[in-house]
């Protein structure tokens, strides 16, 4: 009986953190990366970036670049949740520029792709599928699928596998926006089973 009422306390506590930074300048935590990152994002992402579960991905080792656009996105309302945006109401562009800086240094922990799911996911992430019209992952993350941090593509290796295929559902169906609607085009172009296929793929990688 009481799970809708804590359903509602919950963000609202979120959306408290940023605002008790904001009230101590002067605080080490309200200035560092490190600080940020245990303050603000350690409950989901880790206190190195390595989140516990797929619900959240993970950072640490994630492009600075990318990070970075990924802030700005929530906090300008491109992109949509309330958990994030609540998150980065509070945080000047210094602040966010510092967390991403600190994740970005930090090293991700390692993934396992299904076995059952290599050979398809490799074949998509290396070689795309031209008669679907669907190029190769690999050409904008990486071979190694670390990213491209120029150019703020993330990073793609080690990630979770069903954070990677609910994000491709979110392209595919223009939930989550993407830079010059690449990644919408490529993802409505995949089946459900060559989503999850290449997401363990990438999970797997090093």
């Amino acid at each position: 009986m009481n799970r809708p009422r804590l359903a509602v306390v919950v963000p609202a506590l979120f959306l408290l953190v940023p605002m008790a930074l904001r009230a101590a300048p002067s605080s080490p935590s309200a200035l560092s990366g490190a600080g940020l990152a245990a303050h603000v994002c350690s409950a989901c992402h880790g206190p190195h970036g390595n989140s516990l579960t797929s619900s959240f991905p993970k950072l640490a080792g994630q492009g600075q670049a990318y990070l970075l656009m990924a802030l700005h996105e929530f906090k300008e309302g491109k992109r949509k949740n309330a958990i994030m945006q609540a998150m980065v109401a509070g945080l000047t562009s210094a602040e966010m520029k510092a967390v991403a800086a600190y994740f970005s240094a930090q090293k991700m922990s390692r993934g396992f792709a299904q076995k059952r799911d290599v050979a398809l996911g490799r074949r998509i992430y290396e070689g795309g599928l031209p008669k679907q019209h669907v190029p190769a992952c690999m050409a904008c993350h990486g071979a190694s699928g670390r990213g491209n941090e120029p150019a703020a593509y993330p990073r793609l290796a080690g990630q979770w596998s069903a954070y990677v295929y609910r994000q491709l559902v979110a392209f595919a169906h223009n939930r989550r926006p993407s830079p010059h609607g690449i990644m919408n085009y490529i993802a409505k172009r995949l089946t459900p089973a060559q989503m999850k296929a290449v997401a363990s793929y990438v999970e797997g990688l090093r």
